[in-house]
């Protein structure tokens, strides 16, 4: 850290170590910034959507590695786009991604080049708004983009930079400057937005973006991680609970329609709507009332690759719950669970687990699985991994936490895992319940269906390109045309064996269909209680569950 701080310009290098550092930086205000959240909906979650958005930011660079600036674009870019979680978290990859854009043919990047690329920033964030909002975090990166701005042009009065093009001015002054004009920008949002007056706070997004460019700065000055604040007061308490729709996020893969087209589509069906796309991806936010539909109008365009759906009532509800909870001694144990598809996610958080997102295909890194652990109040942390390419991830976060017991629950399988939750007490001893939840991990049985890629025999199984098949415990068992007929393969021989079953649909399956097969297998199995669930793994049409 803190190499660059007297560079007259910025290399891809410390870059690329700086919005990894900006990460944890901002990591350390995720609560802070959370307990901010009353626009567009108290729900709470900002700090922690834009951190999950730069994890996704931070995992791209550890990956690529890059050494040159347009690698540095591209982890910048693509990772915050995959990774953008809620209304902030796809805001903030649109400021990346305009940011990326400009010093994408750089070798290194001047104070005049940041100045150009925060301004490419806010007017990418604000051409992804059908109906921009002052106050918020548009606002502040703006204002901060402009004072950045004149600092060049000599409009505040300083002549002799625009006269030498600004060659004295560093990326690290720059950058100071325009945080600091953030800051004034961000203390007058209550100005600008009502709902912020009223609750007494700065915008939650625009305080996300302030602390994400402090650890920025931080880098370049050799700083260390701060202490992370305490809250003593969550703006959310002031409001009545009330119906707020749910958070509807989705990411296609795949897309040849234009983005635009697919942003008419969604429109109509709810608000604080954001349709972005880069390279084949289109991410897409909405609250809406009606998600199920939405997202099996839109999984035509592409292959799904990712879908969430919060109720945001439930999660204010939550957080006044949290509120009266604090007050209380913190729990014993405490469980985090690696997870992906909104319905999967669901369960384990109404049986008190704290979700990871990730999954087959979408590993998260071992820094990712430590900021959950740190995140929780209790000495105990149990952690299901839920796949067998995570479980080494698992196992090192113990090496990492330095005031928390980490026990690694070695799950294989989301089925797996969401047996071992049902048995969770947060109040109960960690070793006695690891042993019950491993228990019930071991007598649970995972189905998965899910599509090939390529023609293959494995394990006696004959599959062609483009077939539905089957997994047993992640293993191939089956293959055929038709995913409801892998599906009760698959079943056939095992089901009698249990008495409930938890049976997960896509957002391509879509409910009408979903009801179809689970009159199917009710009628086959009439001894088999089966729970019938949106929300699977979007990799999966169907993943079941027995117990």
């Amino acid at each position: 850290m803190g190499k660059g701080a007297n560079h007259a310009t910025w290399g891809p290098v410390d870059l690329a170590k700086a919005f990894t550092f900006a990460t944890d930086w901002l990591g350390v205000f995720v609560d802070e910034t959370n307990a901010l959240n009353v626009y567009p909906v108290p729900d709470g979650d900002t700090g922690t959507n834009m951190h999950l958005t730069m994890q996704s930011v931070r995992r791209q660079l550890a990956e690529d590695a890059p050494t040159h600036m347009e690698g540095v674009a591209r982890a910048l870019s693509y990772g915050s786009l995959l990774g953008a979680r809620g209304n902030s978290g796809v805001i903030l990859s649109q400021i990346l991604k305009g940011f990326a854009e400009t010093i994408r043919e750089n070798g290194r990047v001047s104070g005049a080049d940041l100045a150009g690329a925060l301004a490419a920033g806010s007017d990418s964030a604000y051409a992804a708004v059908m109906k921009p909002v002052e106050g918020t975090i548009l606002t502040v990166v703006r204002e901060a983009a402009e004072a950045a701005e004149e600092r060049f042009s000599g409009t505040n009065g300083e002549a002799e930079v625009a006269q030498d093009g600004g060659s004295n001015v560093t990326p690290l002054d720059l950058l100071n400057l325009a945080v600091d004009a953030g800051r004034v920008s961000l203390a007058r949002t209550p100005e600008l937005l009502p709902i912020l007056k009223q609750a007494g706070v700065v915008d939650a997004g625009g305080h996300g973006l302030i602390r994400l460019l402090e650890g920025v700065i931080a880098y370049f000055e050799g700083l260390p991680l701060p202490p992370k604040p305490k809250v003593e007061h969550r703006a959310q308490q002031q409001f009545e609970e009330e119906e707020f729709g749910f958070c509807t996020e989705f990411l296609l893969a795949d897309v040849e329609a234009p983005t635009s087209e697919i942003r008419e589509l969604v429109a109509p069906y709810g608000d604080s709507l954001l349709v972005v796309g880069a390279e084949g991806f289109v991410k897409g936010h909405i609250h809406t009332e009606q998600p199920e539909k939405l997202l099996a109008e839109v999984s035509r365009f592409g292959r799904m690759i990712r879908s969430k759906v919060e109720d945001m009532s439930e999660q204010h509800s939550e957080i006044l719950a949290d509120v009266d909870a604090a007050v209380a001694e913190p729990p014993l144990t405490a469980a985090v669970a690696v997870a992906n598809g909104y319905g999967v996610t669901r369960v384990f958080r109404s049986l008190g687990v704290r979700v990871v997102g990730g999954g087959q295909t979408d590993n998260p890194s071992v820094q990712d699985i430590v900021d959950a652990v740190r995140s929780v109040g209790a000495q105990h942390v149990i952690v299901m991994p839920n796949n067998k390419n995570i479980i080494l991830a698992a196992e090192r976060v113990d090496e990492l936490v330095d005031d928390k017991s980490v026990h690694v629950l070695p799950t294989r399988t989301l089925g797996q895992g969401l047996a071992a939750a049902v048995l969770f007490q947060e109040g109960a001893d960690a070793e006695a319940l690891l042993e019950e939840m491993r228990a019930a991990a071991d007598a649970s049985l995972t189905l998965e269906v899910t599509s090939a890629t390529r023609d293959v025999e494995l394990d006696g199984v004959q599959v062609r390109d483009g077939d539905a098949i089957g997994l047993v415990d992640g293993v191939l068992a089956a293959s055929a045309r038709g995913y409801v007929d892998v599906l009760l393969e698959l079943l056939e021989g095992r089901a009698a064996d249990y008495e409930i079953a938890s049976l997960f649909y896509s957002g391509g399956v879509g409910e009408e269909n979903a009801e179809k097969t689970l009159a199917r297998i009710t009628d086959l199995y009439p001894d088999l209680e089966v729970e019938l669930h949106p929300g699977a793994p979007d990799l999966y049409p169907y993943l079941m569950v027995l117990e």
